[in-house]
């Protein structure tokens, strides 16, 4: 008895080993943190937020905040702009906050130049200066500022200058520095800037020789390899310091095909950049993106029908976004990740998409991607007696300038006198051409009826057609 007792208690066990083997799946790694008060490291590519501490916590941002001021001026200015510094500009900062270009009123610069002097230097009055050259005035710029906040989604933050200065209504959460960060860094020109360790500004009338500022971020510019700045990784970025801000810092790094963004709030003098390193170090370690196409069939594979909303569609007219991708634990399989299809899409979401789908792991949202209809002659989600151009040979091509002065596409519907019209001057060309439409024409029907038979409509798809047969001759 006691023998079988012992067996049965070994396959009990077993039986459990092999169930924990087979279905456990890796935890969300955790095992890192910061000394600075709060901070984040995000998946710039998916939006994932790989690690936070405090990352709804708002904070006085400090210069950071110019990562926001210099994509605005990129977005509705030219680099070659010039910029002139007015009396205001140069003369209302905060006391002590210095003058690192030593401009006057009346000096010009370009707006290159000024964006320069603005992420490398961290200069305050090339920000008013770019403020008022965009915004008509501070506060003029300050409004799309916090316009483009809500843009972006950034609902715990707010900014009253462009410089970062202090403000009794200036501040920002970790999570809106990182949404912020990720939108500036898809601008290539902003990278090129903040990645710079070095720039030269032309002559100014209290530098009539120019000068050379230099990168102040140590992560980007350190090249020594045994410094503990060191980071090839990371690309570019922005510092901050205020008494009440404490040491700020963005970095944005690149490696092994990733690309990600740290933030850290509140810091403390040459930690903040460790801090901002770790995170980094931290994601591309411990993370990897896998990619949606050529993963997720759920909707673009097999014969069965997709319903979205109200529409159904066949899984081979419905295509997913290129580059998509999840941001998931290392060893974690693209099937142990959720998904929930979204068919009330978002605002500003792409022309032509259809649902969105979204991706969570452990609860956790860690991508997304857009499902589309791909681009046909008729929409296969339409009922077929709105499907008119390709239902029959008759309705053939007029050549591109008549579709153009008419309004049409491509593959518009033609009233009968420019079908007749195409007809009878065809040349050569035309008779091949509406030889090819009309094989395309047929195989499309016969698609169609056999996707309508599957779902039953066969029999309203030949009754409609033979209706516009029929009123076709009718009208001939």
């Amino acid at each position: 008895m006691k023998r079988r007792i012992k067996v049965l208690l070994s396959c009990v066990l077993i039986c459990q080993l092999f169930l924990m083997t087979v279905y456990a799946k890796p935890d969300w790694p955790s095992d890192t943190g910061i000394q600075a008060e709060a901070g984040i490291v995000i998946d710039a590519d998916t939006g994932t937020v790989i690690f936070g501490q405090n990352i709804h916590a708002a904070y006085p941002p400090a210069s950071i905040t110019k990562i926001l001021t210099a994509l605005i001026v990129l977005e509705n200015s030219d680099l070659t702009d010039m910029v002139t510094f007015s009396k205001d500009s140069v003369y209302n900062v905060e006391e002590g906050s210095g003058n690192k270009l030593n401009v006057t009123n009346g000096d010009t610069l370009s707006v290159e130049d000024c964006l320069y002097s603005l992420i490398l230097h961290s200069c305050n009055q090339a920000a008013n200066a770019l403020a008022e050259h965009v915004g008509g005035s501070r506060e003029g710029f300050v409004k799309m500022m916090n316009d483009k906040l809500a843009e972006l989604g950034c609902i715990e933050s707010h900014f009253e200058n462009p410089s970062g200065l202090n403000g009794d209504t200036q501040y920002v959460t970790a999570y809106d520095m990182a949404l912020i960060a990720r939108a500036a860094y898809n601008n290539k020109k902003l990278v090129e800037i903040s990645s710079a360790v070095s720039h030269n500004i032309p002559p100014t009338a209290n530098n009539p020789e120019g000068l050379t500022i230099y990168n102040e971020h140590r992560l980007v510019k350190t090249t020594d390899e045994s410094s503990e700045f060191y980071y090839p990784a990371a690309v570019a970025g922005k510092t901050g310091y205020l008494i009440k801000a404490g040491n700020t810092l963005v970095t944005y790094a690149e490696k092994d095909g990733r690309r990600l963004i740290s933030v850290i709030l509140k810091g403390s003098p040459r930690q903040y950049f460790i801090d901002g390193k770790n995170l980094l170090e931290f994601g591309f370690t411990q993370f990897e993106n896998l990619p949606v196409t050529g993963n997720e069939t759920e909707y673009t594979a097999g014969d069965a029908p997709v319903s979205i909303g109200t529409k159904s569609y066949h899984p081979s007219d419905l295509e997913l976004e290129p580059d998509a991708a999840v941001t998931v634990p290392k060893g974690a399989e693209f099937s142990e990740i959720d998904r929930e299809l979204v068919t009330d899409l978002p605002a500003g979401s792409p022309k032509g998409a259809v649902a969105l789908i979204r991706y969570t792991y452990n609860d956790r949202a860690v991508g997304q991607a857009y499902l589309f209809a791909k681009a046909e002659e008729e929409s296969q989600s339409e009922p077929p007696a709105k499907e008119s151009s390709g239902e029959h040979e008759e309705d053939t091509k007029a050549d591109a300038t008549n579709n153009s002065k008419k309004g049409f596409g491509v593959f518009g519907t033609l009233s009968i006198a420019a079908a007749a019209f195409a007809i009878a001057a065809g040349t050569a060309f035309a008779v091949k051409k509406k030889r090819k439409e009309s094989k395309e024409i047929a195989l499309r029907r016969e698609e169609r009826r056999r996707r309508l038979m599957e779902e039953g409509d066969a029999e309203d798809f030949e009754r409609i057609l033979n209706e516009r047969r029929n009123n076709k001759k009718k009208t001939k």
